[in-house]
């Protein structure tokens, strides 16, 4: 008997992963313009409010009662596009306690800033701050703000070409400006920064030393792939193109072309240009309009958890203007983009994505203050007719399940859990109606329960344990 259902499991598996559809279900509520979420190597997830504070989430989407953060009084974020935008914690942190962020001061200008965690470690020292850079803003707006590190423990910094309709005094061109530009230093030291020797143009007076690559407009959302360490941008276009762009980051001197070209168009090659063999293009770019009237990227994450299989090796995105999610999907050595929504019910322009411990994706509403956590919902439903009768509920769980029996004749008597690789995990004979099963044992992921009624009717059911 266990022969042929290991051998069921095994037929079924290829059906379970072979479709795909993406929903969010709400996380957590009750947060002021969300604009960046992180995590600390551990369970906790940071949400950074626009305003300036930030604020901790259990891996549960409860929210801690004091702020890990707050700088409110520090920041300028009367603009739509200043407040504190950006949060990365050192690659160190569990032994030094720091992480940097990247705000709007009250004079306008973008600060990147160093803090520690208190003793406390979900209450951060306020009084802590090294600034690390100022950099002068001509404009509210274009201010890029995302901070990440990469893994050659550096700390990459992005920076909008300063605001202003077509980028009219050139910055991202200017290799004198630290505007529309990705900056690339070296925070291990105990104060200040120091440069890369490895960037572009240290020692060269045609740049400054800080860049690490150029030609941007707004790259609002940089992320680094976990499993290969590529960034990807999520770059915001002028009048007609959105773009992605996704370079390894062994190389530097990138240049994205901003403002001569707008993703593969030519935007205003007025002054001349640089020669187009040297420009890096997208790998992935769409077009205003639409119905939904699509006008502005948030950039995401590629997917390396482990909860959705399907999912795996995709690059996530948002349009901020239709609460739409875009993929970028490997194929042939190109990359295909598909948009999934908009999404029934009141969603408020999508700001941010973020990426917790395990690789799992979550997004966040700007205007509705709620954080939704990404999921397949292919993985959550029943996959052969013998399971019409069955239902588990909750799914996704967290600690228990029951299943809904609605056939009058069949009772259930046992509950098998497998991993999804088809490794038993437990047994349980039911003796009550509504019995609940527990998962508090099992790590996130994806399950298979099979369900056997009086008769030794089987069916089985895809659970998800987050």
């Amino acid at each position: 008997m266990k022969t042929s259902n290991y051998l069921l499991l095994a037929l079924l598996f290829p059906f379970l992963l072979c479709s795909q559809n993406i929903d969010i279900q709400q996380f957590a509520t009750g947060f002021s313009e969300p604009v960046d979420i992180k995590h600390a190597n551990d369970s906790r997830l940071f949400v950074v409010e626009k305003d300036g504070v930030i604020k901790i989430l259990d891996n549960q989407g409860n929210t801690n009662a004091i702020p890990f953060l707050d700088i409110d009084a520090r920041v300028q974020s009367s603009g739509n596009e200043q407040g504190l935008l950006g949060l990365a914690f050192d690659p160190n942190y569990a032994t030094n306690n720091r992480f940097y962020v990247n705000y709007i001061n009250n004079s306008g200008n973008t600060v990147i800033a160093r803090f520690t965690t208190s003793s406390n470690p979900d209450i951060a020292d306020a009084s802590s701050e090294e600034i690390l850079l100022t950099i002068l803003q001509p404009a509210s707006n274009h201010n890029g703000g995302s901070l990440a590190f990469g893994n050659d423990n550096y700390l990459y910094i992005a920076l909008g070409d300063g605001g202003g309709a077509g980028d009219t005094q050139n910055n991202a061109q200017n290799l004198q400006s630290y505007l529309g530009k990705i900056l690339r230093i070296d925070v291990s030291g105990a104060t200040g920064y120091t440069v890369p020797a490895t960037n572009p143009f240290v020692g060269n007076p045609v740049g400054l030393d800080e860049i690490w690559s150029y030609g941007l407009r707004n790259p609002w959302k940089m992320s680094f792939d976990s499993d290969n360490g590529e960034l990807w941008i999520g770059d915001v276009g002028q009048n007609i193109v959105e773009e992605i762009n996704n370079v390894p980051i062994v190389d530097a001197g990138y240049n994205f072309g901003w403002r001569c070209y707008e993703g593969n168009s030519t935007f205003d090659t007025s002054g001349g240009c640089p020669a187009i063999s040297t420009l890096t293009f997208p790998v992935g770019e769409y077009n205003h309009g639409g119905s939904p009237f699509k006008c502005s990227i948030t950039g995401g994450y590629r997917y390396r958890g482990s909860m959705y299989p399907n999912f795996q090796g995709w690059y996530f995105f948002a349009d901020y203007c239709t609460s739409e999610i875009g993929t970028l999907t490997p194929s042939g050595g190109s990359w295909t983009m598909t948009f999934n929504g908009p999404f029934s019910g009141t969603f408020g322009n999508f700001s941010t994505f973020g990426e917790d411990s395990n690789g799992e994706l979550y997004i966040a509403g700007v205007s509705d203050g709620i954080i939704y956590k990404i999921f397949d919902t292919t993985l959550s439903v029943d996959e052969n007719s013998l399971a019409t009768n069955y239902q588990l509920y909750p799914n996704p769980t967290k600690d228990s399940f029951q299943i809904s029996n609605q056939n009058e004749v069949l009772q259930i008597k046992e509950v098998v859990i497998f991993s999804f690789s088809g490794k038993l995990i437990s047994i349980t004979n039911i003796t009550t109606e509504n019995q609940k099963i527990s998962t508090n044992q099992l790590p996130q992921g994806i399950y298979i329960v099979q369900v056997t009624s009086n008769n030794d009717a089987i069916s089985y059911h895809k659970l998800i344990k987050n």
